[in-house]
Parts: C-alpha cells; sequence; structure tokens
C-alpha cells in the first residue's frame, strides 16, 4: 500500500498489486482509492460504505462484470469513478449526483448503459460507454445533460444495418474503433453543438474511403466543429488525399492526425485547393511503407495547401518544396525529419512566414540557414535546435534577415564563433547545449537582445553586458565557471533574471564579491538560490552552499592585510616606545651595557688581585644640594671612626667616564652610602649611583646598601622612572636623621652598627702598604 497525504486530501494506491478483493484495512479518511490494474471481480457494499469522505476511485483494468450502483450510496461525495477496461455486461443504477467523470468505456456491454438516473446527474462533464449497438434513444434520459466530453468505445461494433444515435449536448466526442478491422461502421449520429471530434484507429483502403467520408458528413455538417483529430490511422495515400479534400470545403479549423502509416503506393492524386476554414493541420509520427515514390507528388499536396499553419513532425520527409507566390503560411513545423541544408535555399515565396520550426533534422551549416532565411522578410521565430550546426569564417560573413527577434540555436556543436554569425535584432538567444567556451571579444554587438540561454556549454566567465546592453534575463547553469566576476550586476543593471547555478564554483576569496552581490539582490532575480549554487572545490568546502561560504574581507584583500600589520606593529612600537620612555627603558639599557661591560672585565681579574682593589669602607652618594650636611656632618664623623671614606670629587679619576668612575667607586668599597632627600630624587647621577650599588648588592649577595634619609621624600614626588628607589625605600630599612640634636647619638651609633665589620683585612693591607713605601 502507498499512501500519500497532505493538508485537502489523503490518497491510498494500491495498482498492479495482484488484488482479488477491495482490501478491508483502508484508512477511513481515504479520499482517493486507486486498485487498478488488478483482478477484482466482485464489489459489495461493505467494500466501501467506510470510506464516507471518498473523492475518487479507480477501478479500471479489472474483471468486474457486474455493478450495482447502490454500493456506492454511502460515499455521498464522489465525484470521479473509472470502471473502464472490465468484464462489465449488466449494471443496476442508483443516483449518484455529486459524480462528475464516469468511465464504464471498454466493456462488454450489448447497449449502451444508460439508465434514468443519469438523468440527474447535473454534475457530470465526462461519460465513458461502450457498446456493440447502436439505437437512436439509447442517450435519450441523458439529452438534457450539458456534457463536456463523451467517449465511445465502439471496438465491438458489428451491426450490419445503418443505425441512427442522437447525442443532443456535448463539446467532445471521441469515438474509438477496433484497431485491426477496416473502418466498417455505418451509423448517422448526430450531435448538437459538437465542437471536438475525435476518431481512433481508422483503418483505410481505396474501397472503403468512402464509408469513413460517409460516416463523417453528419458529424461535420454543423457550423461549430472547429477541431477534428483523427490518432493511429492506416490509410492509402489516396484515401488520403480524399479526405483532405471532403475536409477541406468544412468549417473545420483545426485537423490533426497522430501516428499516420501510409501504405499502397503514392502516386500523384487531383487537389483542388477551394477556399477552406482550415487554418491549421498537425501530422506527427509519420510511417511510411511505401518504399519507391515520386518525393515531388507527396511534398507537392503540402507545400500548395492554402493555410496557415502546418506542422509534418516525426516523418521520414528529407526535403520540402518552395511554396507557390500565393501561399499564406504564417507557421511552419518539420520537427525531427531529415532536412539538410538545402531546405528553402533561393525560396522567395515565404514571405508571410512568422515562425519556422527545423528542430531535429540533419542541418550542418549556420551559414546556410542564414541564407535560406533571407527572403522570409516576416520572419521572427527560427527554431533549428537539435541539429549537426556550425559556424565556419572560411563560409563568409552571415546573412540573415532582420526581422528574426527570437532565435534558437541550442544542441548543436556550435563553437564560439557563433558570435559572429548571429541576426542583428534578435532578442531572445537560445544556445544552450553547445560547444562554446567563451564569449569573444570584440564581437557584433547585440544591443536588442533580452534573453540568452547559453547553459550545458563550458563557459568560464559571465558574460559582459557592455556587448548585450538589453540584456534582461541570463541562463548560463552546467557550465565552467569557478570564478564569477563580482561586479556583474554592477555591468549588467538590467538583468531580471538569471541562472547561473550547478557550476563548479571555486569558494575562495575570489568568489566572495559574487557571493555577496547575490546576496543584495531578490531572490526571484536568482533563480535556483540557494540550492543550486554550491562550492565544488577545495574539497572540505565541496557541496557547502554558497550562502554558507563565509571568508572574512581582511583575509581575502592583502592590501588591507599588510596595511592592518603595519597598522598593529606601529601601534605596538609606538606602545612599547612610550612604556619604554615611561619607565626610562633606554637609560637602563645603557646602564646595563656598562655594568655588564665593567663586570666582564672584573672576571677576567684574579680574585686576589680584586680583594686588593678594596681601598674604602664607604662611598657616599649624594646630592650637590646636600653636601653642606656631608661635609660638615657625616664625612668628619666617618674620618673620626676610621672609616675611610670614597668621594666623588676626591677619588674620581680623570679621563674616565662618569659611569666608569662610578661603578669602580663601588666596587672599590665596602658599603654604599646614600644621603637621600628631595635633592637626591631630582639628581639623574645619584640615581645612576643607587642603580649600580643594587646591581653590585645582588651580584656579590652582600649587604652593602645604607641608606640616609636627610629630608623626608613623599612617595609621589619619586618620579615614576625611579622605580628602583621607590622599591629600596619601601623594601629596606634606611636611617633617618633627626633634627633634634639629642637625638644625634643614636642615629651615629646606628651608623657604627652598620660598619660592625672587620677592617683588619683592610687596616693590615694599607699598614703593609705603608711600611713598603718607606
Amino acid at each position: 500500500m502507498r499512501l500519500f497525504s497532505d493538508e485537502s486530501e489523503f490518497a491510498v494506491d494500491m495498482s498492479n498489486m495482484k488484488l482479488t478483493h477491495v482490501p478491508k484495512d483502508l484508512p477511513p479518511k481515504t479520499k482517493i482509492l486507486d486498485i487498478s490494474q488488478n483482478s477484482i471481480s466482485e464489489l459489495h457494499i461493505s467494500d466501501l460504505s467506510y470510506l464516507s469522505g471518498l473523492k475518487v476511485l479507480r477501478l479500471s483494468h479489472n474483471k468486474i462484470w457486474y455493478l450495482d450502483f447502490s454500493i456506492f450510496k454511502f460515499n455521498q461525495d464522489l465525484e470521479y469513478l473509472d470502471l473502464s477496461y472490465n468484464q462489465l455486461q449488466n449494471i443496476s443504477c442508483h443516483l449518484i449526483t455529486s459524480l462528475k467523470h464516469l468511465d464504464l468505456s471498454f466493456n462488454d456491454f450489448d447497449v449502451l448503459p444508460i439508465c434514468k438516473e443519469f438523468g440527474n446527474l447535473t454534475q457530470l462533464h465526462f461519460l465513458g460507454l461502450s457498446a456493440t449497438k447502436l439505437r437512436q434513444l439509447d442517450l435519450l434520459p441523458i439529452a438534457h445533460l450539458h456534457l463536456n466530453y463523451i467517449l465511445l468505445d465502439l471496438e465491438g461494433y458489428y451491426a450490419k444495418e445503418t443505425e441512427s444515435l442522437q447525442i443532443l449536448n456535448t463539446k467532445t466526442l471521441h469515438l474509438v474503433f477496433h484497431p485491426d478491422q477496416l473502418f466498417s461502421v455505418q451509423v448517422n449520429i448526430s450531435v448538437n453543438s459538437l465542437g471536438c471530434l475525435q476518431l481512433t484507429n481508422i483503418i483505410l483502403n481505396n474501397d472503403n474511403c468512402e464509408v469513413l467520408t460517409k460516416f463523417l458528413s453528419g458529424l461535420t455538417r454543423g457550423p461549430t466543429l472547429l477541431n477534428f483529430t483523427l490518432k493511429h490511422m492506416k490509410t492509402t495515400w489516396k484515401c488520403l488525399v480524399r479526405i483532405f479534400q471532403f475536409l477541406w470545403p468544412k468549417p473545420i479549423e483545426y485537423l490533426s492526425i497522430y501516428n499516420l502509416t501510409i501504405v499502397g503506393s503514392i502516386d500523384e492524386e487531383d487537389f483542388h485547393y477551394s477556399e477552406t476554414a482550415l487554418k491549421a493541420l498537425k501530422i506527427e509520427h509519420v510511417k511510411n511503407e511505401v518504399f519507391i515514390f515520386s518525393q515531388t507528388v507527396l511534398y507537392t499536396v503540402f507545400s500548395e495547401m492554402n493555410i496557415m499553419m502546418l506542422t509534418i513532425s516525426d516523418t521520414p520527409f528529407i526535403h520540402m518544396l518552395c511554396p507557390p507566390p500565393s501561399n499564406a503560411f504564417k507557421f511552419l513545423n518539420f520537427t525531427q525529419n531529415g532536412f539538410t541544408d538545402s531546405v528553402f535555399q533561393n525560396c522567395s515565396q515565404l514571405v508571410r512566414l512568422e515562425t519556422l520550426i527545423l528542430r531535429k533534422n540533419k542541418l550542418k551549416s549556420l551559414h546556410k540557414v542564414g541564407l535560406m532565411t533571407k527572403h522570409m522578410t516576416s520572419l521572427e521565430i527560427l527554431d533549428v535546435s537539435g541539429n549537426s550546426l556550425e559556424y565556419d569564417r572560411d563560409d563568409g560573413d552571415c546573412t540573415w534577415v532582420g526581422s528574426i527577434v527570437v532565435l534558437n540555436l541550442s544542441s548543436n556543436i556550435l563553437a564560439d564563433s557563433v558570435f559572429r554569425c548571429l541576426p542583428p535584432k534578435v532578442k531572445v538567444l537560445d544556445l544552450h547545449d553547445n560547444r562554446i567556451r567563451s564569449i569573444p571579444k570584440p564581437i557584433m554587438k547585440l544591443e536588442a537582445l533580452q534573453e540568452l540561454n547559453v547553459a550545458s556549454n563550458s563557459l568560464a566567465h559571465l558574460p559582459d553586458c557592455g556587448t548585450f546592453s538589453s540584456l534582461s534575463v541570463l541562463i548560463i547553469d552546467s557550465n565552467s565557471i569557478s570564478n564569477p566576476s563580482g561586479d556583474f550586476f554592477q555591468s549588467c543593471q538590467k538583468i531580471k533574471s538569471i541562472r547561473a547555478g550547478n557550476n563548479p564554483f571555486q569558494c575562495t576569496c575570489e568568489l566572495r564579491e559574487f557571493v555577496q552581490s547575490l546576496g543584495q539582490v531578490s531572490s526571484e532575480v536568482v533563480e535556483g538560490w540557494p540550492d543550486s549554487y554550491k562550492c565544488d572545490y577545495p574539497e572540505n568546502y565541496k557541496g557547502t552552499p554558497l550562502k554558507d561560504f563565509h571568508v572574512s574581507q581582511l583575509s581575502c584583500n592583502t592590501t588591507l592585510l599588510l596595511v592592518t600589520v603595519g597598522v598593529t606593529v606601529l601601534g605596538l612600537t609606538v606602545i612599547v616606545t612610550a612604556l619604554c620612555i615611561y619607565f626610562d627603558l633606554p637609560w637602563y639599557l645603557r646602564m646595563m651595557c656598562q655594568w655588564t661591560q665593567t663586570r666582564r672585565r672584573a672576571r677576567n681579574i684574579p680574585l686576589e688581585e680584586l680583594q686588593r682593589t678594596l681601598q674604602f669602607h664607604a662611598f657616599i652618594s649624594y646630592s650637590e644640594h646636600d653636601s653642606a650636611w656631608v661635609k660638615n656632618e657625616l664625612v668628619p664623623w666617618l674620618e673620626k671612626e676610621d672609616i675611610r671614606i670614597c668621594l666623588h670629587e676626591r677619588n674620581f679619576v680623570p679621563g674616565k667616564s662618569i659611569v666608569e668612575n662610578i661603578i669602580n667607586c663601588i666596587e672599590k668599597s665596602y658599603k654604599s652610602i646614600f644621603v637621600l632627600s628631595p635633592n637626591f630624587v631630582q639628581s639623574e647621577w645619584c640615581h645612576y649611583e643607587l642603580y649600580f650599588a643594587h646591581h653590585s648588592l645582588f651580584h656579590e649577595g652582600s649587604n652593602n646598601l645604607i641608606l640616609i634619609l636627610l629630608e623626608p621624600i613623599p612617595q609621589n614626588c619619586i618620579p615614576s622612572k625611579y622605580h628602583k628607589l621607590r622599591a629600596l625605600m619601601t623594601q629596606r630599612t634606611y636611617l633617618e636623621w633627626p633634627k633634634e640634636k639629642n637625638k644625634h647619638g643614636l642615629f651615629w651609633a646606628n651608623i657604627r652598627a652598620a660598619f660592625n665589620m672587620k677592617f683588619t683585612y683592610l687596616f693590615e693591607r694599607d699598614r703593609a702598604s705603608e711600611c713598603t713605601q718607606k
């Protein structure tokens, strides 16, 4: 069981399942039930009574031999009932007022199965019937109904006498005869307001041709019959021409013949092209079983017809003659024949022709196709698709009639050169399924071109609208476009519809602008978006819809990337430079360099020699503004305690740099005394001395710093670059010079304690030095 459902219908398809009875487990909500092509022979009321919402029931191609319409009394919504191709011989009627389509054709009825209840089927549009014999009043119960379509199956009709049948009201009458017997039906059928007549299975020879024309006499008499169709017709050429001649003066406007087989011989027949109401003759799928005949005889009958539209398709015709000057042809369709480049060459008689279709023939030269149209001054639509057309520039310049506005050149073998051989005023051009790789520049300007179809070629780029200034519809799917231009919509501002899906898009930076431009236009403009637009490369993006492909502008724009990196580096440089200046990093680097150089030199001096270089107990660092206190208070007291001191004004070696003198003095002293004050903070050289002394502290692992706070220093007065001074004052104990004289003794005691060390080695060395000098 196959179930199909949507918002309004619930369908069950159980066709061709070898069923012998109607299944009992059908969904109660079923509205469409198809159980055709099975082996069901009987129907019971219980089979369908619970399907109260059933609207469509298909029971064709079963083995039902009897039907009681009362089984449908619980299916009050039933509109479509198909019981064709069964074995029905009798029916029992019951009114089903909702029926619109009732098909009882291709059954075994002896007479037409019409009940008086059918007269109340006021909604009935289609009625299919079967019978082996006809009676004039068989359809009287439904005479008042206005039907759209009556299908009358007369395959088993065998009446030996002429019968009559009156069909009062129907728009279309379709009669089906036996497929393997000569047409022999002799019945007078009269129909009111018949608009379309269709006969199927007509077999004729020269002897029974008049039987058909006589049969048609009554049916074609009315002025309303405009369409006449013959299907599956087998006849001689002579009989076919006689049928044409019979129909020529009739009011029929459209004559169609499908599946025509010509047998016997094809000889010249007289045909009088009198005035006719016929506008169009269509003959499709012709099989010619006559192998030796005059081509001229065959083609002349059609080429000289005084009608506006002629279609002869899927036939073995290899040529068509140029019609006489009096021809009225406006439409010619010769699809799927064997026409070659010689057709209509040098034919100047088709001046009224507006549409010419030569699809699926054997045309090869586009240049000759252009020449063929030279005299067709009214030609607007030309279809030569499905041939083997190509254009060779050696053939010379192309000549086209200037009136062509629609040209179909699809499914040929045309290359890029086709754009140099086109009608100048063409508006709709179909070139899909060819061998076009590119649209060459320069080419003839097709300023009137509005619609261009170049799908299924090998194009690598979207066209430039500079050549097609009026282009509004472009179909270019299934090509080789990988990186379409992002400015396409800017150059083609008149585009109202583009279909460019199913191309091998390379999802790289080059595609970014095109994807953005697609997102900016309406979905009605871009057909197939987004389902048909997918990445083909790189492999990790393959199958990804273009709408989901995102890449940043920074990674795609090299210039922008370089600018961004440059600005970032420059910004970082500015920040680092500012920090360096803020923290006086250049000064520290210079000091570190000096310190490193001095330590390197000291590393090469032996330890004994380095120890012999110690000459002072203390190096005093102070600001010149504090020199009075240093010289009047500190130095006298230290020297009174036999502490040898180093002062810059008396111990710096002339000729050496100040930095080197500072380092040497610090290294030649056990201690370094720093007299701290607001003046000290403002002295850069004092800070140098403190910096090197601090490094010496860490290098030697000693405690050689003595900090004397001469005057209080507020933390906010210490410059930020002197962060070492801030750290030392926070981390280390300093001696503060008291203002009260009674506390000076304690201060000097702390100084003495700070110098609580053995000077024996230094004094002994000094005395030894003095003895040597003596």
